[in-house]
């Protein structure tokens, strides 16, 4: 394909893509000509990935970068391209968290048997988020805190498990939209849950005599 069909298949505007073409973020056509190249699905795959990491993500070129150069190694798995992506979603805490923080985090891990890095930018971001409850006057006890991790480990699960392996860009960029984008979906979901436990335990339902 043409430029112009790139642009129209990745939804990329063509100075864009030609700005990504420069910056050397999207790799270069086939030849046909002095002034022409063609295109094919993987220049598609990778523009979405992009654009994903751009402006849903709301990341930086550099960061981009380091995505991108994970992915492109061969040398490295599935897991770490997409836990290259994923690590950088959880930005470091402005206060580092507390230890009593990190060690009831490394608690639920080993409780849970988890893979999961306990030194890593979730757990971290997790235990300053524990702080952060603590300073409210509503620290989460170590009962709510696992309730909370299984009722995530079946997300999870439903989630990866529709990751496909075949491709690595598009793996990324389905992780990675469907971590960002289905995060309000999960706060709904729990407002209502809310909304209707409150009323079935603190309103009267019964109708009126």
């Amino acid at each position: 394909m043409w430029m112009a069909e790139l642009a129209e298949r990745s939804g990329v505007p063509v100075p864009t893509v030609k700005f990504y073409l420069r910056e050397r973020l999207l790799p270069r056509g086939e030849a046909r000509g002095a002034t022409r190249a063609s295109y094919d699905m993987a220049h598609v795959r990778r523009l979405r990935l992009i654009r994903a990491l751009v402006d849903v993500a709301g990341f930086g070129l550099d960061r981009v970068r380091q995505v991108l150069a994970v992915l492109d190694d061969s040398r490295t798995t599935l897991h770490e391209a997409l836990a290259a992506a994923h690590q950088l979603l959880s930005p470091e805490p402005d206060i580092p968290p507390s230890e009593e923080s990190r060690a009831a985090v490394a608690a639920l891990l080993a409780a849970r048997d988890s893979r999961a890095d306990v030194d890593g930018r979730h757990a971290t971001a997790l235990a300053a988020a524990l702080d952060a409850m603590a300073r409210a006057g509503q620290p989460l006890s170590a009962d709510g805190l696992a309730r909370y991790a299984a009722a995530m480990a079946d997300v999870a699960r439903a989630e990866v498990g529709g990751v496909l392996e075949d491709d690595r860009d598009e793996a990324v960029t389905y992780a990675l939209l469907g971590s960002i984008l289905a995060e309000p979906v999960l706060l709904g979901l729990r407002r209502l849950a809310h909304e209707d436990e409150s009323l079935r335990r603190f309103t009267d339902l019964a109708p009126p005599s």
